[in-house]
């Protein structure tokens, strides 16, 4: 590796496995001798990934309060802060409901090819999403993020596939599968990205932004993080688990749609993650399910439902208030998200004009080309 780190960014709809590849990635890295570090970015604060990335050892970064796109001179900032760990690769992962990444983000981080080396935009694949979403009965606004997702990505690939060993129907046939959990194919991705042989924002996407901002608006976003003193030792999973459970329960009973759910509790004796991408779905569940019993717990929860947003905070509220024990500092957040308003991007036509290939001398190309000029 040279001193120009690597900036690599993950997309994929919600519950693609994003954290969990770019964890796994980190820890091949490490185990080649490389540095690496996360950035995390989500439309509201308190999030359950940074906290695993942090339990995890990982150097890592927050972007908030909007997508990359809405908030690029943070993501700059917070990639130049990283930059003092003297990493060789920065994984970035946007939320999972946004897309137009390439034009919006990637585009406008090529401006800085002296100092930094881009690897082209990876999307992941959720197969069992993938069948929901593109079948014909649908829900229209969750469809079009994905499909959107789908049509800008330099390189596709399936995700859980050590679950979900098929491959589904997504009209690219050159998409790679992966697992994230056994390491299948982590190491090859890896190789693919940081190589320098593919191109770099090969697509960019012809967007409606009035039906893009309808699609997240239909999405409830919910944050929540407290603390819990137990009136007897628990351990995490004693308090995760119920807890987790009646929300599906509730939600389902209210026909609110789970789109993602997660949660991770943390003590001192140890720490329990666990999420579902559907309602009644079995939860993937991550940690130490033998910890301890303790009194004290931290408790974060992220929600993104199909619903109102007073409905989903409501039913939060009444399951976090069943918890046996004393809560405290209790910061909870639900809304709808904002329209989208990029602090920069490319058109179409100039991408096509100045789309890079990583093969190319990057360091020979100066700030500011034409491909990178805001509208």
């Amino acid at each position: 590796m040279t001193e120009k780190p690597w900036i690599v960014l993950v997309g994929g709809f919600l519950g693609a496995g994003k954290t969990t590849l770019l964890l796994a990635a980190a820890r091949e890295l490490e185990r080649r001798g490389l540095r690496s570090a996360l950035i995390l970015n989500d439309q509201g604060e308190a999030l359950v990934d940074a906290e695993f990335s942090d339990l995890h050892g990982f150097q890592s970064g927050e972007v908030t309060g909007g997508c990359f796109c809405c908030r690029f001179s943070d993501l700059l900032q917070v990639i130049d802060r990283l930059r003092e760990h003297f990493p060789d690769v920065i994984f970035a992962e946007p939320v999972g409901s946004c897309t137009d990444i390439s034009a919006t983000t990637l585009h406008p981080l090529l401006e800085f090819s002296e100092t930094y080396r881009i690897a082209p935009y990876t999307v992941l694949v959720d197969p069992v999403r993938a069948d929901a979403l593109l079948f014909i009965g649908a829900d229209p606004n969750l469809r079009f993020i994905f499909e959107k997702q789908l049509q800008e990505a330099d390189l596709i690939c399936i995700t859980k596939s050590d679950i979900y060993p098929h491959v589904p129907q997504i009209g690219y046939p050159t998409a790679r599968q992966i697992s994230a959990k056994t390491g299948q194919g982590v190491a090859a991705w890896l190789d693919e990205v940081l190589s320098g042989g593919l191109r770099v924002g090969s697509e960019i996407l012809d967007i409606d932004y009035e039906q893009y901002a309808q699609a997240e608006a239909a999405l409830a976003w919910l944050n929540a993080e407290l603390n819990i003193r137990c009136r007897v030792p628990q351990s995490p999973a004693m308090i995760l688990g119920p807890f987790f459970d009646c929300c599906d329960r509730d939600f389902t009973a209210e026909g609110i749609s789970i789109v993602h759910m997660k949660a991770i509790v943390h003590a001192d004796s140890g720490f329990v993650k666990a999420a579902i991408c559907a309602n009644g779905q079995a939860p993937t569940v991550e940690g130490m399910l033998d910890a301890s019993p303790a009194l004290d717990h931290h408790l974060l929860f992220n929600l993104r439902a199909v619903g109102e947003a007073g409905n989903v905070r409501q039913i939060v509220e009444t399951n976090l208030a069943s918890i046996e024990g004393d809560c405290a500092e209790l910061r909870i957040r639900c809304f709808h998200p904002a329209a989208p308003k990029p602090e920069r991007r490319v058109s179409s036509f100039t991408s096509s004009v100045h789309s890079l290939d990583l093969k190319s001398d990057l360091s020979s190309r100066k700030a500011g080309t034409a491909a990178t000029n805001p509208p």
